[in-house]
Parts: C-alpha cells; structure tokens; sequence
C-alpha cells in the first residue's frame, strides 16, 4: 500500500482511528486468513522482507532485524519454529522463500518465539505464606516480591534487549485484546461466564505483556494473524464483532477458489425432515438451553448420553455420510481414514460429544463403574 497515496492516507487514517479507540498504546494491523491458508508461511514472508531491508538499509526505520512472535500455546508455539533461520525445517530455506544470495542476511534476525503466558510476572523471591509475613512484620508494608517489567522482558526476550523497532506477530491473534471498561457479562451464566471470564483474563495478560515491551524496548506495530479475528465473549463487544483494525479477509471460499485449502463436504442425509434443515445450519442455538448442566453438587459430572436428542440426530446424521465414505475408502485400499469434526462451543461441550462418540466409563454411586460404548460404532 503506497502511504502516500489518498487511499493509502485513507487506510492509515482508519487503522489509527480503530487503534485508538481499542488499543491506545499500540499500532495493530489484523489480518483475517482462513485456516490452513498458511499463516506460517505469511510470517516467514513478512519476517524474511523486514529482515533483509533492514540488513540492506541499517538506518531506516522502516525495516527490522528484531521480531517477537507470540502464541497462544505450546504446541504452536513448537509448530512456529520454522521462523527460525537455523532450523533444520526452516520456510526460508524448506520454501525458497528467500533467494540462496540473501540467506546469509537472515541469519541477523533476532527473532523471539513465546506463549503470552510468559508475560505474566513472576515472583524473584519464593516465600512461604509464613516467611513472607514473618519478613513484613506486624504493620509493615506489604513486600514487593514480583519482578519489575523489564525483568520479565529479560527473562522472555533478552535477545531483543538494546534493539528498538521491533514488529510483534501475533499467532490466534483473537485471543488478544483489551476489553471495555464497561464491559457488561450479567447475561452469561453458568459454564459460559466461566468462559467468559477465562477469555478476559488471557486476553488481558497478553495485551498487557505487549504493552510492557512496547514501553520498554518500543513496538513498532503489532500484525494480528488469525481465521477469526473476532472479540470473544468477555470483552465488552458483542461476540464475534470483527476487529476493527482489520486491513485483509482472505476467507475460507477464497482459499477454496484458490486451491489452497480441500474442500470440505457438507453431508446431506435423505431421512432429515426439510423443516429441520435451518436448524442444523445453527445448530447451537437451537440447543445451547438444553445441554447437560452441573447442579449445585460440584462432584456431579455430567452425563454424554442425555446430550439434547436434536444434537444426537445430527451427530448420527453426519456420521451416517461417514460411514458410506469409510466403507469406500477401504474398498478402494486407502489406508488412511477420513476426518470426523464437530465444533463445539468450550472444552466442556467437546469433551461430552467425545464420550459420546467414543464411549467413556461411568462411576455408578456407590464406587463401581460400567463402560458405556460410544453411539458412533467406527470410533
């Protein structure tokens, strides 16, 4: 995008404006990529072209060598080391992103990979409750035993330590934002203010993380990627309100059209009653009352099989496709099965459907357990 362009100026005009309503402290540009579309790889591409620019042209500001790649958990936090120059996968080299005269340049990135959790503080000196009030004294001030944010930026980032202009990416940027002061949640009740409140504290623990290395070392923008770069429930907009600093959406269909991702098939089966056809198009809302609640006994679990009867005719709907799909498939001597995905709204919900696609064991009352088979046979 050319900035100074009028529609550039009127791009920029808009992103600072979105970013100064939400994100007062940071410069954030989002962009919305559908799932196996290869964020990765756009990463990698943004990496190695800041990189080399800056190699090329130490004393411009618009380019640099240092880069803060955040996730929001373990395993794609592994899955993001090919950004790595000197790994042995490496998209730079594995993806010829980078011309074999320019590969010695990327070796001068300073590129740091992270969870947001390591943004939280930690304590420098571990006290015992009893040490630490022994320590304070009767009527002292409380010890300040938490270490400082530059301690933490040492500790997570000490590479990036003495470089200026970092770009920070965001991997799942969704999970990253700052809610509404006003934020309102009196309408959540049950698992979903759990939820709720589990998605405002991660979000505020990364955005706060980002905040902290901009003060101290200086961001110059923050790149969301994401499939759904959305507010989630707990964040004062409403659920699935579309980030406003949002500058690209590459969506599933134009992936499709691409040949960049499969094609995913929509089962159709023939016993399904054609009034029935919109609810399973939003089949969550129809259900969502009806699901298996934990009563005030904290140790009941709930139970897979009293799932509401509209989710279990969709389930043995979708699986009925499956299974003619699965008996060609093994006809034709293809060793691999096809895929069985359900969407669920919370690791709650997901961990039912599972035992009730799979089986699971039930504890009776009085201390003895019975397996239960899982409804879906193939599984």
């Amino acid at each position: 995008m050319a900035p100074n362009s009028k529609q550039g100026k009127r791009l920029l005009e808009h992103l600072n404006a979105a970013n100064k309503d939400a994100n007062p402290e940071l410069m954030r540009l989002a962009l919305k990529l559908a799932t196996g579309a290869g964020k990765t790889t756009v990463m990698a591409m943004l990496i190695a072209w800041q990189t080399v620019n800056a190699v090329r042209r130490p004393g411009s500001k618009q380019f640099t060598r240092g880069f803060l790649i955040c996730a929001p958990g373990l395993t794609i936090k592994d899955r993001l080391r090919v950004l790595l120059p000197n790994d042995p996968d490496s998209y730079y080299t594995d993806r010829e992103l980078v011309p074999s005269d320019l590969l010695d340049d990327m070796s001068r990135a300073k590129i740091v990979i992270t969870n947001y959790h390591a943004f939280k503080l930690r304590e420098r000196i571990p006290l015992s409750k009893g040490g630490r009030l022994l320590l304070q004294g009767r009527g002292g001030e409380a010890l300040d035993t938490l270490e400082s944010e530059g301690q933490m930026i040492q500790r997570v980032m000490p590479e990036l330590m003495g470089l200026k202009n970092i770009l920070a990416i965001n991997d799942e940027a969704h999970h990253c934002y700052r809610e509404k002061p006003d934020a309102d949640d009196d309408d959540l009740k049950g698992d979903e203010r759990k939820e709720a409140e589990k998605n405002k504290e991660a979000a505020r623990l990364w955005i706060s993380g980002l905040e902290a290395v901009n003060r101290k070392l200086g961001l110059s923008r923050v790149l969301d990627l994401s499939a759904t770069p959305f507010f989630l429930s707990g964040s004062g907009y409403a659920e699935g309100t579309l980030f406003p600093w949002t500058m690209s959406d590459f969506s599933l269909m134009d992936a499709i059209e691409c040949g960049i991702v499969k094609l995913p098939r929509v089962p159709v089966a023939d016993n399904i009653p054609g009034a029935e056809v919109p609810m399973y198009r939003n089949l969550w809302e129809h259900i969502r009352s009806s699901m298996p609640k934990k009563g005030r006994g904290k140790a009941e679990t709930l139970d897979p099989l009293k799932l509401p009867p509209q989710l279990q005719t969709a389930l043995q709907a979708l699986y009925g496709h499956y299974e003619k799909t699965y008996e060609l498939w093994r006809k034709a001597g293809i060793g691999v099965p096809p895929c069985f995905i359900v969407v669920c709204n919370n690791t709650s919900t997901s961990k039912l459907v599972y035992d009730y696609i799979s089986g699971f064991v039930r504890i009776n009352k009085d201390g003895s357990s019975n397996v239960e088979n899982g409804r879906l046979a193939l599984f």
